[in-house]
C-alpha cells in the first residue's frame, strides 16, 4: 500500500493521471483531510459558544446574588484566563491538545521516578530475593500511558479467553445439530446480558476463589468479564460458518477418508475462516467498548478508571483529559480493527477490504 501511494504521487506530479485517477485521489485523500478540518472547526465554534453561554450565566448569577461589583470582578477574571474562574464546559481543540501534552509530560516524570526507585532499591531487592522474600515494588500512581497499556493487556487477555471458549464450542455446535439445539437457549439468553451484570457475576466467583490470595484481583475480574461479555459474536459466527460449509467439501473429505480432526482442520476450519474472523473482529470491538465500564467497576488502573477519576475530579482541565482519553480509545479501537483485518487477509483465502 505504501509503494502504491508513492507511485500515485509520482504520477500526480508527472501529469500522467486521468480524470478518474484525480477523482480517486480526491475521494481518498483530499476529502478526508478536509472533513478533519471541518470537524475541528465545528468543534471549536461549538466549544466557544458553550464557553460564552456558561460565562454569561456565571456573570449574571453573580450580578443577581452579589451585585454589580462582583459581576464585574468575575467578568475580568474570566477575561484574564485565570484558571480558578473559567467556565467548566466542553474544551476546545487547543485545550485538548494542551492536556495531551500535559499527560505525556506527566508520563515522562513518572517514568523517571520509576527508574530512580528501581536503581535505589536494586541492591536491597537482590538481597530480599536471595532470602526468599518478595522484592519491593513501585507503588506510585500510574501514568496515562501506563493505563493505556493496562487496558490493552486486559482487552487482549479477555479476547484470547473469548477465542478459546467460543471457537471450539462454535465448531462443536456447527458440526452437531443436536448440540445446536442444546445450546441455542443458552446463547439466546446470555448473549444480550449487560457487561455490568457479567462483571458482578465474575466478581462473585473470583473473589471467593481468590479469597486467600494477596494478589490484586481487579485484572483477573476485568479480563474474564470482558471475555464473557464479548465472545458471543465469535461463537455464533463460528457455528454458522461450520454449519454452512459446502457439502461437496464434506463429501471430498469422506472420499479421502479423513479422520474427524483432519476433517475439521483441513476442510471445515479453512472454509469457515471468513465468518470466524468476522466474529473475532466484532468480539475485539465489543471487548474494547465494554472494557471502559468494567475497568471502572473493578477499579482496575486502566483507561476506564482514568476517565472516571477525571470526571469525579472536576478540575478545570479534567474535561479536556476526558476528551484526550476518548480520542485514544477511538484510535486504538480503529487500529485493533485494522489488525484483525490484516490477520484475516493473511490467513484466509477470502480477502476483505477495509471500510
Amino acid at each position: 500500500m505504501g509503494l502504491g501511494f508513492i507511485s500515485t504521487l509520482k504520477d500526480l506530479f508527472s501529469g500522467n493521471l486521468g480524470k478518474q485517477d484525480y477523482l480517486k485521489i480526491l475521494r481518498k485523500f483530499i476529502v478526508p483531510i478536509l472533513s478533519i478540518f471541518l470537524f475541528i472547526g465545528i468543534w471549536h465554534l461549538g466549544a466557544k459558544a458553550l464557553y460564552n453561554k456558561e460565562a454569561e450565566f456565571k456573570i449574571e448569577k453573580a450580578l443577581t446574588e452579589q451585585g454589580q461589583a462582583a459581576a464585574d470582578a468575575l467578568k475580568a477574571c474570566i477575561a484574564s484566563g485565570d484558571i480558578s474562574c473559567q467556565p467548566n464546559t466542553l474544551p476546545s481543540p487547543s485545550q485538548v491538545w494542551a492536556s495531551y501534552k500535559s499527560l505525556l509530560d506527566d508520563h515522562f516524570l513518572i517514568r523517571a521516578d520509576k527508574l530512580a526507585f528501581k536503581e535505589k532499591t536494586a541492591a536491597l531487592n537482590e538481597k530480599r530475593v536471595a532470602e526468599g522474600k518478595d522484592p519491593i515494588v513501585y507503588t506510585g500512581r500510574p501514568s496515562f500511558v501506563d493505563q493505556i497499556f493496562r487496558s490493552l493487556k486486559t482487552v487482549f487477555a479477555g479476547f484470547f479467553l473469548a477465542l478459546l471458549i467460543a471457537v471450539p464450542l462454535g465448531i462443536f455446535i456447527g458440526l452437531s445439530p443436536t448440540l445446536k439445539s442444546a445450546f441455542n437457549w443458552f446463547i439466546q439468553i446470555f448473549k444480550p446480558v449487560s457487561p455490568v451484570v457479567w462483571y458482578l457475576l465474575v466478581f462473585m466467583i473470583v473473589k471467593t476463589l481468590l479469597i486467600d490470595s494477596s494478589e490484586d484481583s481487579s485484572f483477573t475480574i476485568s479480563f474474564i468479564s470482558v471475555g464473557l461479555c464479548s465472545m458471543w459474536a465469535t461463537l455464533v459466527n463460528t457455528a454458522m460458518g461450520v454449519s454452512t460449509v459446502d457439502k461437496d467439501y464434506i463429501n471430498v473429505a469422506k472420499v479421502l477418508k479423513l479422520g474427524p480432526f483432519q476433517k475439521v482442520f483441513k476442510v471445515v476450519l479453512p472454509s469457515s475462516l471468513p465468518l470466524i474472523f468476522t466474529g473475532l473482529k466484532i468480539t475485539l470491538s465489543v471487548a474494547w467498548m465494554v472494557l471502559i465500564a468494567i475497568e471502572l467497576l473493578a477499579q482496575s488502573p486502566g483507561l476506564g478508571l482514568f476517565v472516571w477519576e477525571e470526571f469525579q475530579n472536576g478540575a478545570n482541565d479534567s474535561n479536556a483529559k476526558i476528551i484526550v482519553a476518548m480520542f485514544v480509545i477511538g484510535i486504538i479501537g480503529f487500529l485493533l480493527d485494522r489488525l484483525m483485518l490484516f490477520i484475516q487477509n493473511t490467513v484466509s483465502f477470502d480477502k476483505t477490504d477495509a471500510i
